[in-house]
């Protein structure tokens, strides 16, 4: 028997696959083979790269055992490759995003299910024989149980029609998910700007190569009616969906729409799984078997082996970028991806960023710019704190008092929105002034009072409050500052105290099952007022909702992030969106120190045309995105000293091109974050630099010590 050489790709921080050998024939590229690697078994991806030629045949290892499974889609391969070379990271490394479920390589167990037996005529049955071979038919073959519930049959009749030779037995994986294999379902009545834009999606599926494309809407004009169009017309191609979201708590609503749309529920895919449920899914994606999955960023890197259109919903949405291990942007990869593909991409929003904006011009940009079915848009009101401020000790004024009142009385619903969790972001010595820190970053304790503790929420530290000062001992005298969610919540309930109030946070939402709850419970009237930080400004249509209130708008504007204005205007706009989405006029109110800012002009006015337009030739005058391209560069370690060291001794080695300017080394906002001291770089370039390739070459010209890392952050969204 022959022995080859192939290449396997090992989900280890290594550039490159390492040479195998394999008796008789090779496997093809993209299969999964079990290898040694060291002291250990590793399983690893056959890659379409040359094998080394020079390494003596004697220091080669076996590959022990090629797996039973279909190999990794080409696309995924291609586009592992690509995020390597952008984002500086080791292509082993980026190899462990395609096999987010490790388990799911190893053999699943084997349950008995049952299918429709040869031949049979179903005209010839009963009502409840054709239930059960209707139920087959769109779910193929399911174990007794799955069938008699899906079919609304009991067991015993599915167990008479085995005896009668109806149905035959068949061997499945236990892991094969419950999967709708038919959509069908009424359309929903499309205004003519919203059926234009739905055509032109549509035909966007023919192009051959993908295409690239900005659903712009105002929140409530309908913007997943329109796409799902585009979504009903992939399918009937026969290629699959994938609909990514920014956070679980959207999914709920979103898959009680699409259930109306289509009378079935797609599997979902988010960090809120079991290990058992990702297992199921990613087996069913790389088997084809899913047609429709909604899911988070990582969802991007599920092996389905024809994908046809990605949605991105609230595209401008910071959670799709990923900050930790190999650090990338999700809209850049679902582009890249989409051209490997041939498939069609649709980032939807009713704030696009102006990246976005600048980018897809012209006829891929569609917009709506009325709402559904006539509704009007949200009146909007600015309540300047330096003149009207709260009572004493209060954070909740009278006007934001009055409105809630109003809505409430009037068996309507009000949403209070500050973006801060917990109860207050700072506790304070009233006696010396000492301020309680977190021991392993540079910031403050946030205190939570309906789980007493004091927690940091950049490292997840917490600690229970203390009864003294830390810092002079003084017993009784800590107190909180400022306001978050859950004091506003407390605040509230001093004067609407039988309100009925729900706080919508990222503490009280942490599944897909408590998202559902909370949103059932809204919808169904069980709620008067919503208490919540960005979480409720995104995507939630709750009809009777119609009145807003903005606790404090300004957090978002300091900071010196170049993007703090267009942020703090999508957060705020799509905020006011929430009011008044069904027959009841909305309206918002925004409690402010700054009414006088550009943001809270343009939202008091209605003029996002031109606050974007400023916000563009500011950017272009000062050559910053989307003119211009930046990068980052952070040194980490636990030696302030030998952080600092290494950052100058990079800075030293800098290149000195035209095209690039670089800031720093300088210490990090966050100097120190989860006990480790950061120094950092700005790299600005041209929009014609390779930046990948300038960082490259630059870095390889030194070796960091090993208690030294460096994150290498490409087109950065956060500047901590």
């Amino acid at each position: 028997m022959t022995t080859e050489r192939i290449s396997v790709l090992l989900p280890l921080p290594f550039d490159g696959p390492f040479t195998y050998t394999v008796a008789g024939d090779s496997p093809a590229a993209g299969m999964f083979v079990r290898v040694p690697f060291g002291p250990r078994k590793v399983t690893g991806i056959v890659w379409d790269r040359p094998p080394d030629r020079e390494i003596a045949a004697s220091r080669l290892r076996a590959v022990e055992t090629v797996l039973d499974l279909p190999p990794l889609p080409t696309a995924l391969r291609r586009l592992a490759e690509s995020m390597a070379e952008t984002t500086l990271s080791p292509l082993g490394s980026v190899s462990r995003l395609l096999v987010a479920v490790p388990a799911a390589l190893e053999p699943g167990p084997v349950r008995t299910a049952y299918r429709l037996a040869a031949g049979q005529d179903i005209t010839r049955f009963d009502e409840k024989r054709r239930r059960v071979a209707d139920a087959l038919a769109g779910h193929g073959p399911l174990q007794a149980t799955a069938l008699a519930r899906t079919a609304g049959v009991s067991s015993g009749l599915v167990r008479k029609m085995v005896g009668a030779g109806e149905l035959e037995t068949v061997e499945i994986d236990a892991d094969r998910l419950d999967l709708p294999t038919r959509f069908s379902g009424e359309a929903f009545g499309l205004t003519a700007s919203q059926r234009d834009a739905a055509d032109r999606l549509v035909a966007a599926l023919d192009a051959p190569d993908g295409d690239y494309w900005l659903l712009e809407g105002v929140p409530g004009s309908g913007k997943t009616e329109v796409y799902l169009e585009a979504v009903e017309a992939a399918l009937g191609k026969g290629r699959s969906v994938l609909v990514l979201l920014p956070e679980i708590a959207l999914s709920a609503q979103w898959l009680r729409r699409f259930g109306q749309r289509f009378g079935v529920t797609p599997p979902a895919w988010h960090s809120g799984l079991t290990q058992a449920q990702r297992r199921k899914t990613w087996k069913a994606v790389m088997r084809g078997e899913v047609k429709v999955l909604v899911g988070a960023r990582s969802a991007l890197f599920l092996p389905f082996p024809d994908l046809g259109l990605v949605i991105m919903d609230e595209a401008h949405d910071t959670s799709f970028k990923q900050e930790d291990g190999v650090v990338y942007d999700a809209r850049l990869i679902a582009r890249k991806r989409c051209e490997f593909e041939g498939a069609a991409l649709v980032l939807v929003s009713a704030t696009p960023s102006l990246e976005s904006l600048h980018e897809v011009r012209g006829e891929r940009h569609l917009l709506l710019e009325d709402r559904y079915a006539s509704a009007p848009k949200p009146a909007i009101g600015l309540v300047d704190l330096r003149r009207r401020r709260p009572p004493p000790g209060a954070f909740i004024g009278d006007e934001l008092r009055e409105a809630v009142g109003e809505a409430v009385a009037a068996g309507e619903q009000a949403m209070l929105f500050l973006n801060r969790r917990g109860y207050a972001p700072l506790t304070v010595c009233r006696a010396c002034g000492f301020r309680m820190h977190c021991p392993n970053c540079t910031a403050w304790l946030t205190s939570h009072r309906y789980r007493p503790r004091l927690q940091c929420h950049h490292c997840g530290y917490s600690r229970p409050p203390p009864d003294h000062c830390p810092e002079c001992g003084t017993v009784d005298y800590l107190a909180a500052s400022g306001p978050g969610v859950e004091r506003i919540a407390d605040e509230l309930a001093t004067f609407m105290p039988d309100a009925r109030v729900a706080i919508m946070t990222s503490d009280t939402i942490h599944s897909g099952e408590t998202a559902t709850a909370m949103v059932e419970a809204i919808l169904a009237g069980a709620v008067d007022i919503i208490i919540g930080t960005q979480l409720v400004a995104k995507g939630h249509h709750f009809p009777k909702l119609t009145f807003v209130g903005v606790v404090d708008a300004d957090i978002g504007l300091g900071g010196g992030d170049l993007r703090a204005a267009e942020r703090t205007f999508q957060l705020l706009y799509q905020l006011a969106g929430r009011a008044g989405r069904a027959d009841r006029p909305g309206r918002v109110l925004i409690q402010t120190r700054e009414p006088g800012h550009p943001v809270m002009q343009a939202l008091a006015n209605g003029d996002r045309k031109g606050f974007i337009d400023a916000e563009l030739a500011e950017r272009r005058e000062a050559h910053m995105p989307p003119f211009g391209r930046l990068a980052a560069l952070i040194l980490s370690g636990p030696d302030h000293r030998i952080v600092s060291e290494e950052a100058r001794r990079l800075a030293n080695i800098a290149p000195d091109l035209e095209t690039v300017l670089i800031l720093g080394p300088a210490p990090a906002p966050l100097t120190m974050l989860r006990g480790r001291y950061r120094e950092r770089f700005l790299i600005k370039a041209t929009p014609d630099a390779d930046l990948p390739a300038i960082l490259r070459d630059w870095l390889s010209k030194v070796r960091l010590p090993n208690q030294v890392r460096l994150r290498v952050d490409i087109d950065p969204q956060s500047f901590l």
